[in-house]
C-alpha cells in the first residue's frame, strides 16, 4: 500500500511539492509520481497539463530530441508540458488507469476516472502510438499490463504479437 501525506514524512519520504490534490514523490513506477493527498472523487478535475504552445514543426522537432511531455492539441499546435510550472508532467502511465487526460478545447486536464483513495498513484494512459514502441517499456505493474507504454487501442495487437512469439513481448 502507498505511503499517505502523513507516513511520507514519518518514513522520511521527501515531498517535491504539492497542489490542491496531489502530493508530488518517489514513484515505484518511474521517478516522481503524485499520489492523492486526500480521497479524489470520480470526474474530479484533478490537475490541469500547463506548458508552452508550440507548432506542429517545432513539437516534431523537440520530439525527435526525446521530449515526451507534448500533447497533440489541434491541426497547427501541440502542447510541451516539459517546463518547471507543470508538475502534471510527473504523472506516470499505467496500463490501467484511475485518471484521463482530457481537452475541452481551451485547457488539458487530468481527470479522475473513478474515486481515488488518499496515498493512490495517480496515471493516465499517455496514448503513444506503436511507432518505435519497444523504446517504450511499461513498469506500471497492473495485472494486464501490456509492457510497454502505448495507448488501449494497441493493447490486443500487442498481446497477439507476445503470443505469435510465444509470450516474449
Amino acid at each position: 500500500m502507498a505511503p499517505t501525506l502523513q507516513t511520507a514524512a514519518a518514513e522520511g519520504i521527501e515531498v517535491l511539492c504539492e497542489t490542491e490534490w496531489i502530493s508530488f514523490r518517489r514513484s515505484r513506477i518511474h521517478g516522481t509520481g503524485g499520489f492523492a493527498r486526500r480521497g479524489i472523487p470520480a470526474r474530479t478535475q484533478v490537475i490541469e497539463y500547463v506548458g508552452e504552445k508550440i507548432t506542429k514543426a517545432e513539437s516534431l522537432r523537440r520530439c525527435e530530441a526525446n521530449n515526451e511531455y507534448i500533447f497533440s492539441l489541434e491541426d497547427e499546435h501541440d502542447l510541451d508540458g516539459n517546463v518547471h510550472w507543470n508538475p502534471a508532467r510527473f504523472l506516470n502511465h499505467s496500463c490501467a488507469p484511475n485518471c484521463e487526460a482530457e481537452w475541452d478545447g481551451e485547457r488539458i486536464w487530468i481527470v479522475a476516472l473513478r474515486d481515488i483513495s488518499a496515498g493512490e498513484e495517480l496515471t493516465f494512459n499517455y496514448g503513444y502510438d506503436l511507432e518505435d514502441y519497444r523504446e517504450h517499456p511499461c513498469q506500471c505493474g497492473a495485472p494486464d499490463c501490456v509492457g510497454y507504454i502505448v495507448a488501449e487501442e494497441f493493447f490486443d495487437p500487442i498481446r497477439r504479437q507476445w503470443e505469435f512469439q510465444g509470450g516474449t513481448g
